[in-house]
């Protein structure tokens, strides 16, 4: 994927987390981004490593700081308890707008995720995206493996929110499967 469709797709996934409720720190950006890669299989190109709130990619939080350099993204602040939110500039937008075919491949698969994580505050996102991380290293385990599994790696995590998110990735693999099916893989 080149540069300029991946930034596109950003944008959108920002746009689209903010379209469902969610006030879009880079938490939830990083966290929307990995399912992006890791369940609905967009090749965004972001390595990921499991780090202190669930897989985190450092590539995405460096081209993040680059868009705000590049004035194409901006910071909004919002109030207490909540951190700043990254919104789209007049710019980004711009840019957006040169990947019309590469936004309309995808566009279903950033809606779903964005779907499934507008109103997720950060405590869940991590939980959702560490039983993703799971799932992907123990494919073929039960449900109850994984979450043990989780527990293991975030000892934080009370092993029945560890089931619910293992859950819930299971159940968000299955609403996938149709848009995956239609290209969420394939390089537009």
């Amino acid at each position: 994927m080149k540069p300029t469709q991946r930034d596109g797709l950003l944008f959108e996934l920002i746009d689209e987390l903010t379209r469902y409720g969610s006030w879009c720190g880079e938490t939830h950006i990083q966290k929307a981004a990995y399912f992006l890669e890791e369940m609905m299989e967009i090749p965004l190109g972001f390595s990921y490593v499991l780090y202190k709130h669930g897989p985190f990619s450092f590539d995405l939080s460096d081209e993040l700081a680059l868009m705000r350099a590049d004035a194409l993204l901006e910071w909004k602040i919002q109030p207490a308890p909540y951190g700043n939110s990254l919104k789209t500039t007049e710019e980004g937008e711009k840019l957006k707008a040169r990947v019309p075919k590469t936004l309309e491949k995808y566009h279903p698969a950033i809606s779903f995720v964005s779907r499934k994580f507008g109103n997720q505050g950060v405590k869940d996102l991590e939980k959702i995206s560490t039983a993703l991380y799971v799932t992907r290293e123990l494919q073929n385990q039960n449900c109850e493996a994984r979450a043990r599994r989780i527990t293991e790696l975030k000892p934080h995590v009370p092993y029945s929110e560890a089931k619910e998110a293992v859950r819930f990735v299971d159940e968000m693999f299955r609403e996938a499967g149709p848009i995956i099916r239609r290209g969420g893989g394939e390089d537009a």
